[in-house]
């Protein structure tokens, strides 16, 4: 008899054959230590949230949040917000302040400089948001739209920047978003590939077609500002919204002509490829009204840096440092009070007040992701971890015993005795029965969780975790002991 180390926190892998990769890691991440320890790979549960603000109803779902002078701004249904904070001694409270009207129900672009936020709906409206006194305006300027419907925008070097649907991209006044001249316009001239939006990074403008990336400098004078660089990229955006800058790059959902999307992230004057071959088919399956509808968020939290893009059914989360994907997703109570398993309902992320706010894709409430928050919003996080399969060779082979080692003793006075669910698999596809073992009771730090007689296996066989109680999750070492033959 052998006892064995399993690997447990290797990330996301569904394989298009399941018996090759059965690797699920939903609301958990990958957490690689970064000095000698009692493991060197182990598994933390993604943050939980909590309320803010009270929600504003069904169909006032997030469409997208900025801030303006480290103040949070969100775009709720067909309104905007700011979140106000009141600190009394060290209580903070929230309220949330309906500043006027966004037409539309789809996600919003937005960006801001030191006086102004813009908020544009894609081929729609745009606004300009002032404080001093709280001002929105609609940008009337008729040429604002001389170069075609706006889709997109971003702030750079003291200029709004829009992208068109005519295949070009123009720029406000300077410092004033809502003026503009129609003769401001720039266009990709490298390749002539419809623009899908563009990206802010290293104080460039770069112009992101469907097929191709090229950068744009300001060059300053009295004609149009921006002036190509040179720099020509053979990869463009899959969907305007699924590009998000993150630990000093951007990353973003792309493809080039003749080729299936993929998660790509700039490195120097290239690009370079960060999504497996299993998210690769996740995204290859993908309609492409789908692929429009897909997001990108991205927040850092107690060192590892989430780079997450929401799709249909799942949200696929890239940790940069770590480098390892993980899945997140969230339970809802419909109105039917069913509990169906969604995509994480993170709808956008910002940084204020010193905490991660996050726009609900339910309702209209405002949240704060917490990794000391065990739940979400009250509701249960299902966590799920399932092995890659094991194999002897492809003979058979005994499990007498498998323990999971956890931070044990988690409980509390709402979970006062949490467990854990082992199920396993022979073919990838079936499972067995699951079975139940305590974590530990407050206090019970030397608890141990282990899962005895396992059964035979003919060929190979893949362990799956669950786990649902909202106490603190951590996964430290999977061993077994195995009997070849």
């Amino acid at each position: 008899m052998a006892k064995v180390v399993l690997p447990i926190a290797n990330g996301f892998y569904m394989s298009d054959s399941l018996p090759i990769s059965h690797q699920e890691c939903t609301n958990w991440r990958p957490n690689i230590v970064q000095t000698e320890a009692l493991s060197q790979e182990t598994l933390f549960g993604t943050d939980g949230s909590r309320q803010l603000t009270a929600g504003i109803g069904i169909r006032q779902a997030n469409r997208g949040a900025r801030q303006l002078n480290n103040i949070p701004y969100f775009v709720n249904g067909n309104k905007l917000y700011r979140l106000n904070r009141t600190l009394v001694g060290s209580v903070q409270t929230f309220t949330a302040t309906d500043l006027g009207t966004i037409e539309g129900q789809g996600r919003v672009s937005m960006a801001y400089n030191d006086t102004q936020l813009c908020i544009l709906v894609p081929g729609g409206k745009g606004y300009i948001f002032t404080t001093g006194p709280d001002t929105l305006t609609e940008i009337t300027d008729l040429d604002f739209r001389a170069n075609g419907e706006p889709q997109h925008v971003v702030y750079v070097d003291a200029y709004f920047v829009f992208t068109t649907d005519a295949k070009k991209f123009i720029v406000s006044a300077l410092n004033d978003g809502l003026a503009y001249n129609a003769l401001d316009f720039g266009s990709a001239e490298a390749n002539p590939d419809d623009i899908i939006a563009p990206v802010v990074f290293a104080n460039q403008l770069f112009i992101g077609g469907s097929e191709t990336l090229e950068a744009f400098q300001n060059i300053g004078g009295s004609d149009f500002p921006f002036q190509r660089t040179g720099l020509f990229i053979e990869k463009g955006f899959a969907a305007q919204f699924a590009t998000i800058n993150a630990s000093n790059t951007f990353m973003f959902i792309g493809q080039s002509r003749n080729e299936t999307p993929a998660i790509w992230e700039l490195s120097g004057n290239s690009v370079n490829k960060v999504s497996t071959t299993a998210i690769d088919s996740l995204l290859g399956e993908l309609t492409d009204a789908e692929m429009d509808e897909a997001f990108a968020w991205s927040y850092s939290q107690k060192g590892a840096y989430f780079v997450g893009f929401a799709l249909p059914t799942t949200c696929i989360v890239y940790d940069t440092i770590a480098q390892r994907w993980h899945e997140r997703k969230s339970q809802v109570t419909d109105y039917t009070g069913n509990s169906p398993i969604i995509r994480s309902r993170i709808n956008s992320v910002i940084r204020a007040y010193g905490k991660i706010l996050v726009g609900d894709s339910q309702d209209g409430r405002i949240g704060e992701l917490s990794p000391d928050v065990y739940t979400e919003y009250g509701n249960d996080i299902i966590r799920v971890v399932s092995t890659q399969p094991f194999q002897n060779n492809m003979d058979s082979f005994l499990v007498p015993s498998i323990e999971l080692t956890m931070e044990a003793g988690v409980g509390n006075d709402a979970v006062p005795d949490p467990q854990i669910r082992m199920d396993r698999s022979l073919d990838a596809r079936t499972w067995k029965p699951e079975r139940s073992r305590p974590i530990g009771k407050k206090g019970e730090y030397e608890r141990r969780t282990i899962w005895r007689r396992n059964g035979r296996a003919a060929r190979f066989e893949v362990f799956r975790f669950t786990m649902s109680d909202a106490v603190k999750p951590s996964i430290i070492q999977l061993t077994a002991d195995i009997v070849t033959g």
